[in-house]
């Protein structure tokens, strides 16, 4: 059973930074591209950030600079560091793993007050 779970989301204040960590199980880890994805209320879940099996990483253009996602095969976990957060950062956050078929985690909670 594929099992995505994410941690780490939380209330932080605007300019404050967060780490989110999502541990996989019952996948071969290593040979996934593995994302974050993020749904604010009212809109469409968007790609924030996503890293291959080889660490090819690529971003979305409004976290560029801010966020760094990384991925420890070891620990079949991805992680995504957030930083210089922002109101319009707040969302619910999704971990992904993507092959022939794609999982999803049940989200964390990110909130960015004002």
């Amino acid at each position: 059973q594929v099992q995505l779970v994410e941690s780490g989301g939380g209330l932080v204040q605007a300019g404050g930074s967060l780490r989110l960590s999502c541990a996989a199980s019952g996948i071969s880890f290593s040979i996934y591209t593995m994302g974050w994805y993020r749904q604010a209320p009212g809109k469409q879940r968007e790609l924030v950030a996503r890293i291959t099996s080889g660490g090819t990483t690529n971003y979305a253009a409004s976290v560029k600079g801010r966020f760094t996602i990384s991925r420890d095969n070891a620990k079949n976990t991805v992680y995504l560091q957030m930083s210089s957060l922002k109101a319009e950062d707040t969302a619910v956050y999704y971990c992904a793993a993507f092959a022939t078929y794609t999982y999803w985690g049940q989200g964390t909670q990110v909130t960015v007050s004002s």
